[in-house]
Order: structure tokens, then sequence, then C-alpha cells
């Protein structure tokens, strides 16, 4: 009897911390179109209210397609605090229907029971599925979605999202100042270029005032992402960062010399970090830096002209800005990252409004939201049916120079869409999201540490690997040899430290009653 009590304990606490959701989802044969539902949306908007406008216009549609629907949205101004909310609703059986996010996120999202509903089964489906012949507009079918984009949604042995806007990084180049300086701009930049032009731009006279712009400010070379900045540098040398099964690889000899070399350049004052100095492109806009490299959705940031110009008129100095595939290794054969939001559904106990969610999310791969919000900053559609509409050819190619097509930010979209054959993705497991923030502290720590006059040198890069080990849980499973995140679950929720009081008061009763029952006898 104790010992039954004690096992139904255990597997609800296993339940609850620790399942990987693979269960798969039964298709209703119909959807009861005489029941209303009430789904919600979560998604993420940096104060663009063009994008919140497309999101609200996609409901309208939406709605009207479907009146016994209803979508009830939410915005957030970062993903990580979706990825937050998530977590901590999970634990209360509250998620949303419907959620904007990553797939890094999402493999966190399958620690818990059955939380998030693979697709394919739903994606295939000849009714509901992707052009499906019950679904009540025009979308893409399966074999229209980029392949690489859609791979990127797969992990733990199903397809748990659909992609929802792509992008990849780029290099933007104040070409003035580069030219100035004596150096011509190449098609595909690499590392060596970058550090050269960069420190012949720190060199400045008596009173402290720059030769390139003539201020007394210039930072030449700011990563905004210095996550994707490690990730992009390992890949390019071949060099190790994690195994599909999470085995943790990052801590090796290359990102050492990566890290020192990183240091010396931060020393100079010729790199620094978003995080550090803030944005890349005010310093760009201002004249005070000369590569800065951002997402290709955040063009619109970057340029004299820049629609969404975050500093004061008169601080803008007058370039040419040029946009290039991030710094690369091996300039023949380009890597870079591939990026950008993708979209989930919820598990809920009725496959009826799970059915409505589905049916909502795969409504945001329609043409006209795809374009429609690909036209706000420097993202791609996710589909050949939107890539190739008429309506989207005509805006990439347009030279009117105004907002909508204003040519940076047409640049940049123009550079994934070239590129997707060069694009990579790290992989998806539970712990990938800490392990991606820790590629980018061991940057920050370097480039702080020298500003502070320390010194990186074994020891410290010893002691910086130890330390970013334990903070962010790479050595949970094994030695730094062969590190897995298998055990980073992250902090309890709330449902399973409840029950792992219910355990200890269990075994408190069962104490009581043993002692109770001996003194009896």
């Amino acid at each position: 009897m104790a010992l039954s009590i004690l096992l139904v304990l255990v597997c609800s606490l296993t339940a609850c911390h620790g399942r990987q959701g693979r269960s798969g989802f039964e298709v209703p044969a119909e959807f009861d179109a005489s029941r209303t539902y009430e789904i919600t949306f979560w998604a993420k908007n940096d104060t663009n209210k063009a994008q919140t406008d497309i999101y609200r216009k996609a409901i309208s549609g939406f709605e009207a397609l479907y009146p016994n629907i209803t979508v009830n949205m939410k915005l957030y101004t970062d993903y990580g605090r979706i990825y937050n909310d998530v977590i901590t609703n999970i634990a209360t059986n509250t998620t949303p229907n419907v959620c904007v996010t990553y797939p890094d996120h999402i493999a966190t999202y399958l620690t818990g029971d059955n939380v998030v509903v693979p697709l394919d089964g739903l994606m295939d489906d000849a009714r509901f599925g992707l052009g499906g012949s019950e679904v009540r507009f025009e979308g893409p079918t399966r074999g229209e979605i980029i392949p690489q984009f859609l791979d990127e949604c797969a992990f733990s042995g199903a397809t748990y999202a659909l992609p929802y806007m792509r992008s990849t990084e780029a290099l933007y180049v104040n070409r003035t100042y580069v030219e100035a300086l004596g150096y011509e701009l190449p098609d595909v930049v690499t590392w060596d270029f970058i550090w050269e032009v960069a420190e012949a731009a720190t060199k400045k006279d008596a009173d402290g005032v720059f030769a390139v712009n003539g201020q007394k400010v210039m930072i030449p070379f700011i990563y905004k992402s210095t996550d994707n900045m490690m990730i992009q540098m390992l890949r390019q040398l071949g060099a190790g960062y994690s195994t599909d099964s999470g085995e943790i690889l990052i801590l090796n000899d290359t990102t050492k010399d990566l890290l020192r070399q990183i240091a010396a350049h931060a020393k100079s004052g010729a790199f620094s970090t978003f995080k550090i100095s803030s944005y890349p492109a005010n310093f760009l806009n201002a004249g005070q830096c000369i590569f800065a490299v951002d997402s290709t959705a955040g063009a619109t940031w970057m340029g004299s002209d820049a629609p969404l110009l975050d500093i004061a008129p008169e601080n803008i100095v007058r370039f040419e800005t040029a946009v290039r595939p991030v710094p690369q290794y091996d300039p023949e054969h380009p890597q870079m990252i591939s990026q950008g939001p993708s979209v989930c559904v919820f598990n809920k106990e009725d496959a009826q409004e799970v059915l409505a969610s589905w049916l909502f999310a795969q409504y945001l791969l329609t043409n006209d939201v795809q374009i429609a919000y690909a036209q706000t900053e420097g993202y791609v559609p996710v589909t050949q049916k939107a890539q190739g509409d008429a309506a989207y050819q005509a805006y990439l190619n347009s030279e009117e120079g105004d907002a909508l097509h204003y040519p940076v930010k047409l640049q940049a979209a123009k550079l994934l869409l070239d590129n997707t054959q060069n694009t990579f993705t790290t992989p998806v497991f539970n712990g990938s999201a800490s392990l991606r923030d820790a590629a980018g502290a061991l940057i920050e720590s370097v480039t702080k540490s020298v500003r502070r006059k320390q010194t990186v040198d074994d020891a410290y890069l010893e002691k910086l690997f130890d330390d970013t080990a334990s903070l962010y849980r790479l050595n949970q499973a094994s030695g730094r040899s062969g590190m897995t995140s298998g055990g980073d679950l992250g902090p309890l929720p709330a449902g399973a430290k409840a029950l792992l009081g219910s355990l200890l008061a269990a075994w408190v009763l069962l104490a009581a009653y043993a002692i109770a029952g001996r003194a009896k006898k």
C-alpha cells in the first residue's frame, strides 16, 4: 500500500518535469462549425505599428472566414518574455493556443507532458492540412514551404512548428569611410579584412580626434548578437559547438583562440558589442562606426536615410551604405545563420479547439500575410508561393526608394534570398537556448574584461570556461569533455515543486504510520 502511494507520486512528478511531448494528435473527422471557439495568440512586436496592423488584419480576415472562431492577441516586446510566460503557464495548464516563438524555446516546452502539438499529421491531413480540401483559404502546400526553413522546425522526432518569417545576419558597411581609409570593399568580406580596416580606423590625433571621421567617438566594428557571432565563427572554422543529441562542444581550443583575437581588438578599441555600447545602427548613422552586424530584419534602421532612424537629425552623417554577408573565413564557401520566428500550436483537452488553432496558424502562411509582414523589415516570406508572387517580386525590384522600398532593406532581403542554400541552424534540444546564451556571454565577458584592464590569458580563459559551464549549466550531465545538457531543464515549474512537497509529506506520513503500528504491537 505504502509503496503504491509512493509510485503514484513519483510517476506524477516525472510527468510534470522531463517527459518529451511526442504524443501524436488525432485530427478530428470534421470541424464542428456549430460551436464557438476563443483562442489566444501570443506574438512579438518591436513597437512597429505596421506589424501590429498586419496581425490585426490577419485576425480580421481569418475571423471573416471562420466567424465561430475568435482570436485574442497578446503582444510582447521580446521573445524572451514570451518564453518565460509560456514556461510559467505550462505549470498551470494555461498556455496560449498559438505562439510566435523559436525552436530552441519549443525544445524546453517539450519537457512538459504533451504541451506542444506535433504538426506532421495536421500538415499532411487531406482535409485540414496544408492546402487541404476543407480549408477556407488558399494557403501553401507542404511542398511550397522553403525546405530549409521547414526543416528548422523539426526535432525530437517530429515537426513542432511552422516557419513564419526568416532572416539572417548582414554586415552593414559605411563604404565611404572604408574607401577613405584606402580600402576597396569586396563582395564577400573576410574576418581578416574586418580586423585590418577596424584597426586602421582607430587612429586619432593628439587631441583624441579620430582621423577617419573627425569626431572623438569611433567604434569601428559593433556586433549586435554576439551569440550568433561565436556560433558562425565556429561553424565557418569547422569547430565544435554542439551535436544534435545535445553534447556540448563549444568549450574548446578554437573558441579560446577566437576569444584571444576578439579581446585584442576590443582592447585597441576596434571592436565592441550591442550590450556594451548600444545599437550598432545608432553609431553607424552618426558616422561613429564602419561595420555594423545586425539582422537583415534590422535593415530599416541602417543608413543615412533609414526609415526608422533613432538619433537626432543633427547627428546624422551622410555616407554610402553597403550590405554584405557576415564576415567569412572562406569567402568561396560562405556560411551564415538562418533565424526568424516560427509558430507553434499548444495542446488542449478539446481536439476541436486545437484544430481551430491550427487553422489560424496556417492562415499566417497565406500570401497576403507573408508578403505584408516581409515588407515591414528585411524578412523574407517562408513559402515559395509568396516569394514567387508577382506583388512580392515587384516590391523586391522596385526603384522607388521610398520608406516601403528602402534600398538597404531590399538589399538585405535579397541577401538572404540569394544565400538560402548557404544558411545553417544550430541543433535544437532541451538546453540549446542556454547554450546559445553561453556562446554570446563568452564574447561579452572578454570584451568587458579588457576594458577593465584585465589580462585575457590561459588562466583567465580556463576560469571563464568553468564559470560559463556552471552559470549556464553546461556540465550537469558530465565533465567538460563531451558535455551534454540533458539535465539542463531550468527551474522546476510550480507544479513540480508542489509534487516534491507532496512526496516529502507522503514520506513523513508513511514513517508516522509505521511508527504508530509498531507502538500498537
